[in-house]
């Protein structure tokens, strides 16, 4: 049944729902709504009180320890946190420094000595540098970085002192909500399906062709021949595969992390087409197997 552009199906029409029995997607609270009474339970971020019940101020999922309840809400800015990983787009060269994107309140900052010189030179940086640094990053360009500082206003401060960090060259940008972000030690991942992610505190997703750990001597002659070299079209498939199974997981609000992405390309393999995966079914059908077999794991 169509009604204007919106297309409406019964949920019996859904793609083999027995299948999705056993799976149970994160309880989505409404700004509101009561979550427990006062007697049970601490109020946290997100709650507040009102007729001796705990109510959700925000809409998002819960988070409980021990007693604390806490309420996460999937639509905010990145607030960032010193260490964390995070991709983002330059916005501005300005005086010895570049503004740049990191999907937080504020626009962040990279400092012109917070970067590697080419061929990972260490010395103080002159008058020459500062003249060269749109031959470094310039307006549009991607990177990725490292928090730094957080300043009292909450800006970030970023460096790219690692050789893994650094302008990101050919690849796709997905947007998603840093709520749905895990905080791990790596958030470099070169998957087993030949594909390179970086996935970003800050709610920006990196998908590239697979990258190797890169030395002094191949970043020099990188930046020597810096053209960009053609993606083959089984790349450019995976890729793109890759895009929509993460999009079917946060279509469901499932938590991301290299384990989840894995999960949800295997089990979108059995679509023939990488397109068929914008399907609404399709993407539930992807996210539900991809929660049951991380349950299974959790369990044994």
């Amino acid at each position: 049944m169509m009604a204007g552009n919106v297309s409406i199906r019964l949920a019996s029409e859904r793609v083999n729902p027995s299948v999705y029995s056993g799976a149970v997607l994160p309880r989505f609270y409404t700004p509101g709504e009561v979550i427990s009474g006062m007697k049970d339970y601490m109020r946290g971020h997100g709650t507040y009180a009102e007729d001796d019940c705990l109510k959700a101020s925000v809409a998002g999922v819960m988070q409980k320890v021990n007693k604390l309840i806490c309420i996460r809400p999937l639509k905010n800015r990145y607030v960032g946190e010193i260490g964390d990983v995070v991709v983002g787009r330059v916005l501005e060269v300005q005086q010895r420094r570049w503004k740049i994107d990191t999907n937080s309140r504020l626009d962040s900052v990279l400092q012109l000595s917070s970067v590697n010189l080419p061929g990972g030179e260490l010395r103080r940086r002159s008058v020459e540098d500062e003249q060269m640094m749109r031959q470094l990053l310039q307006e549009g360009d991607l990177i990725s970085a490292e928090v730094q500082n957080v300043f009292s206003d909450g800006s970030l401060s970023l460096h790219t002192r690692s050789l893994k960090y650094g302008k990101l060259k050919q690849g796709i940008l997905l947007k998603v909500f840093p709520s749905l972000i895990k905080r791990r030690k790596n958030h470099f991942h070169n998957l087993p399906c030949g594909i390179s992610v970086i996935i970003g505190n800050n709610g920006y997703i990196w998908i590239s062709p697979n990258v190797q750990d890169v030395t002094v001597q191949e970043q020099k002659d990188e930046i020597a021949n810096s053209d960009l070299q053609p993606v083959n079209q089984t790349d450019r498939e995976t890729m793109a595969r890759i895009r929509n199974c993460i999009a079917a997981l946060v279509t469901s609000k499932m938590m991301l992390d290299d384990t989840s992405i894995t999960y949800a390309y295997e089990e979108s393999l059995k679509y023939e087409s990488v397109k068929s995966l914008l399907d609404p079914e399709a993407m539930l059908d992807v996210a539900f197997l991809t929660q049951h077999r991380i349950k299974e794991m959790t369990q044994e």
